[in-house]
């Protein structure tokens, strides 16, 4: 079983559109970040989480020719808009695919993307199905159940939710506050990829001081920085970094 991390950019991904690098440098391939999304990998399934701008491009870098489900952590458009890219999935099984969303995310995916949930000719059928985010997600590997817990927490103004798998690793890209009566879920995982900003304070997002103080909470074997702005660069804030604490990168992948 494998986890990969397809993005780990923050809203307008590293590069911004308008090639803007901030404290990155250019030369590190590590630098180059796509948005947010990322892939479990099981033996009979490929779990898509979140389907970020850069859906495309990740797919193809990874030759991922199918997916099987998809969870959406929130409603933001760095964690969604790409989700036409599914087409072609259903293209190929003629199955609409299906997806699990909060009731937040599945009320703006349904009035923004209409027409993927909805048939309106024979030519344009609807690709997904839209289900509600249960608490836990079932699959398997190698005959084994494997559970995904979601866990919901606050982005700003939104909620999002992060995932947990098997009691191994969490995935918490976009996050500001974790509940008390949720820390329990997160103590000594083998992984944590977590939501680290920049460095500076802000009202939707862990900045790195906030991150560290919560991986120290948990006490993970190996956490995993991710949702990194132009402001961080890979190898200034890798040489600040504890032990047992890396930024992502794209492509980042971990074996479980």
């Amino acid at each position: 079983m494998k986890f990969i991390i397809l993005g780990c950019g923050s809203s307008m991904g590293v590069p911004r559109p308008d090639g803007f690098f901030g404290n990155c440098d250019p030369k590190n391939k590590k630098n180059y970040r796509t948005r947010c999304s990322a892939l479990i990998k099981t033996t009979d399934e490929n779990i898509l989480i979140d389907t970020s701008p850069d859906l495309r491009q990740q797919l193809l870098r990874h030759k991922i020719k199918k997916i099987d489900k998809v969870l959406f952590s929130h409603m933001h458009g760095d964690q969604t808009h790409g989700i036409n890219d599914l087409r072609s999935f259903y293209i190929n099984s003629r199955k609409q695919l299906d997806v699990y969303a909060d009731k937040y995310t599945s009320k703006y995916l349904r009035s923004t993307f209409s027409y993927i949930f909805k048939s309106y000719s024979k030519e344009y059928p609807a690709t997904l199905k839209l289900n509600s985010l249960p608490k836990y997600i079932i699959t398997k590997n190698n005959k084994k159940k494997i559970f995904i817990k979601s866990i919901m927490v606050d982005h700003g103004k939104v909620k999002s939710n992060c995932f947990i798998i098997n009691k191994k690793i969490a995935y918490i890209s976009d996050v500001n506050k974790i509940y008390a009566k949720d820390f329990k879920y997160f103590k000594n995982l083998k992984y944590l990829i977590i939501d680290c900003l920049w460095y500076n304070f802000h009202p939707s997002h862990l900045n790195l001081d906030a991150s560290l103080a919560l991986i120290k909470k948990f006490k993970p074997q190996k956490a995993i920085l991710t949702n990194l702005s132009p402001v961080l660069d890979y190898k200034v804030l890798k040489k600040m970094l504890p032990n047992n604490v890396v930024p992502a990168h794209d492509g980042l992948t971990v074996n479980l």
